[in-house]
């Protein structure tokens, strides 16, 4: 979808090592993610033969190895010629991997370039005629106390979110009880208005995943979130013919479009593509299209940062989601955060391009910056 003919040649790189950013508080979903520290190991400049400097916030050692040399390689093409080269020379790796999610970073930050370019925050530059995304509000670590999920889904209400959601799989999925009793008090402090959703991040097999979805029948829940394997297809068709009444949300962990179109076919009624992940950047455009032509919810995740970027695009009944634990205690370590407002986030409205940067300041004062190693073409 996005086609654009501008002719990039990149000509330096800036790679900068990072301890992990501690979390909070430690955070645990249904198959034990997360522990103690955010996933970010380390953040990029790319500059491009016009001056222009794009920055991604979440890079690898994998990408400088592995992606940098096919950039610093390809001389000057097109924005089209680069991703489509690229795309396909990760094909053996599958569309699932590490490499094509890089591919999927060089995308975002040449759109980037092209914003900057043409003097156009990068919202605007992909044709958002607003400059805000709805918002809902994600958390609830198992590790919290019940009265401790309470209090913080109580707190994003009030913080004007309509909808918010928490983890649920307590003990691998065994402690299903655990599970509900957390439900039934969360719905009964938020009240009836307020939508309630919840994520097992995978950790149930198709019975147990209807066994507990009965269980939580009475307290209308605005989706369930990944109950099983998210590559079980004809799973996901059998939680719908054993009568699973709940929405079914599943997404964050496809990489490409064409699989959101197997989940329709099996029956999932809400799409969730995770911005920052996907191989194009464009398919995050094509689900959300793809969900308005099948009437299915459209949500998508990922770092509030970029994910505020993209939820411009959408319309008010089409979200983004901020997570909490993990996105605050990064947004700490970052320049120019969208406003977080009444369930909104706001972007800059005249920074061009993607405006986020890491705080290098920050990072150095607190012990986290590692080391900076600048690359050029000739080192390869």
């Amino acid at each position: 979808m996005f086609e654009f003919a501008d002719r990039i040649c990149f000509t330096k790189a800036v790679y900068y090592s990072m301890k992990q950013i501690p979390l909070y508080k430690p955070f645990k979903d249904g198959t034990g993610g997360m522990g103690k520290f955010a996933p970010e190991t380390g953040f990029l400049d790319l500059y491009d033969d016009e001056g222009c400097c794009a920055h991604h916030l979440a890079i690898g050692r994998g990408f400088v190895e592995t992606m940098l040399p096919k950039l610093f390689g390809g001389g000057k093409k097109s924005y089209n010629d680069w991703r489509h080269d690229l795309y396909w020379q990760v094909r053996n790796a599958g569309f699932q991997s590490s490499q094509a999610v890089d591919v999927g970073q060089v995308d975002l930050m040449m759109l980037d370039i092209l914003a900057q370019r043409h003097g156009k925050p990068l919202h605007r530059f992909l044709g958002a005629d607003k400059d805000w995304a709805v918002c809902y509000k994600g958390g609830g670590s198992l590790l919290l106390t019940d009265d401790e999920l309470v209090d913080d889904m109580t707190r994003y209400v009030s913080e004007g979110y309509k909808t918010v959601k928490f983890k649920v799989g307590s003990d691998c999925g065994r402690d299903m009880e655990r599970d509900i009793r957390r439900i039934a008090k969360v719905r009964e402090a938020v009240g009836s208005e307020v939508g309630i959703a919840v994520d097992a991040n995978q950790v149930f097999g198709v019975e147990d995943a209807v066994r507990f979805a009965k269980m939580a029948e009475s307290y209308d829940l605005e989706w369930f979130e990944e109950p099983i394997h998210a590559h079980d297809m004809n799973g996901i068709r059998a939680l719908k013919e054993m009568g699973v009444k709940q929405p079914l949300a599943f997404g964050e962990s496809m990489r490409i479009s064409y699989a959101y179109e197997t989940y329709l076919e099996k029956g999932v009624d809400h799409l969730q593509p995770s911005v920052g992940r996907m191989t194009r950047m464009d398919d995050i455009i094509r689900i959300r299209d793809l969900a308005r032509e099948k009437g299915v919810k459209f949500t998508s995740g990922g770092r509030i940062y970029l994910n505020a970027i993209f939820g411009c695009l959408y319309s008010e009944d089409e979200w983004i989601e901020y997570h909490e634990p993990i996105s605050r205690p990064v947004g700490a370590y970052t320049l120019f955060q969208p406003e977080e407002k009444n369930g909104r986030f706001y972007c800059q409205p005249d920074l061009p391009g993607n405006p986020q940067r890491m705080d290098i300041d920050k990072l150095e004062k607190d012990g986290l910056m590692e080391s900076r190693e600048i690359y050029y073409p000739k080192n390869w």
